[in-house]
């Protein structure tokens, strides 16, 4: 008791029965004038779901630490690149400044962050952990493990959606593995 046990490697047959499950996306008559409009024939639909259903996965964990998974990821970034502006923070999180800004002030009035205006230019405001802020990721350093064993994908898997899904935001902006 207590031991994780190793899970096992699907097998291939596995692996192609989980494959050919997958719905396809259909052929359209092209006689259909209507025919794009169907549900099925939406590559954004499926891709609207999934994304709703991976950040509500994360609610359980992050409810409970009284953050939103849009201030986790806000967490991530600056624990990851340092202190940045709300310019940089909009482009690396594909956000608007008036999404960010509200759950900002938030972050600032639980003691997370400093927001200050530039002394270069006062219409930049930067953004800035506190001691709080850093101490912060002891706290949801274990999410990333407990969703990771919820989402049923290889490692093969996940690496290839998430190469399609930095292609679809915008062309090769994915970060570059070590070996490449």
């Amino acid at each position: 008791m207590g031991e994780r046990t190793k899970a096992k490697k699907p097998t291939a047959e596995a692996e192609q029965k989980k494959q050919d499950a997958a719905p396809e996306l259909p052929d359209l008559d092209p006689a259909d004038p209507y025919a794009a409009l169907r549900l099925d024939a939406q590559l954004c639909f499926p891709l609207y779901a999934a994304s709703r259903k991976i950040v509500n996965m994360y609610t359980p964990y992050l409810k409970p630490l009284g953050i939103t998974y849009t201030q986790y990821i806000v967490f991530l970034a600056l624990w990851q690149d340092g202190d940045m502006t709300v310019g940089d923070l909009c482009k690396k999180l594909y956000l608007d400044s008036g999404t960010l800004t509200p759950l900002l002030k938030k972050m600032e009035q639980a003691g997370y962050i400093t927001r200050c205006r530039s002394h270069q230019d006062e219409r930049v405001v930067e953004i800035c952990l506190t001691d709080a802020g850093r101490e912060f990721r002891e706290k949801v350093k274990d999410i990333p493990a407990a969703l990771g064993s919820c989402v049923r994908l290889s490692r093969e898997e996940a690496q290839v959606m998430y190469r399609m899904l930095y292609c679809l935001l915008g062309g090769n902006e994915a970060p570059q593995d070590e070996e490449g």
